[in-house]
């Protein structure tokens, strides 16, 4: 293509356009980001007015450690799950031809020219 048989009116959409998406996108990496905090904002705020105390709730920010031997035992009944589902395969591949009947459901002649209409 040609850069001078394109005029300036497709280069400013094609710059206009790209500014856009990646203005939404900045946008929602900000309100993905936001979200969380301010959910956990509010919930520390009701507990702070019922009078109870925040540990609880800092004490939900933290990571779950899991040892390698649950990751382990995980991983394993995952594997023997997914095996279990698919039968052993010969990996032979055969095409048999088949023959279609003549079939007057799907002719679009008796479609069209169907006289018979109740009336």
């Amino acid at each position: 293509m040609n850069l001078l048989l394109v005029d300036s009116m497709t280069w400013t959409i094609t710059v206009l356009g790209w500014f856009i998406v990646f203005v939404a996108l900045v946008f929602l990496i900000g309100v993905f980001l936001t979200v969380p905090k301010l959910l956990n904002w509010g919930i520390k705020r009701s507990l702070r007015k019922k009078n109870k105390s925040t540990e609880k709730v800092e004490q939900a920010d933290d990571t779950v450690v899991i040892t390698g031997e649950t990751n382990a035992a995980i991983a394993m009944a995952l594997h023997m799950y997914f095996n279990e589902q698919h039968d052993e395969e010969s990996n032979v591949i055969t095409i048999k031809e088949v023959k279609k009947r003549y079939s007057p459901w799907s002719s679009k002649v008796y479609n069209f020219n169907n006289v018979n209409f109740p009336r």
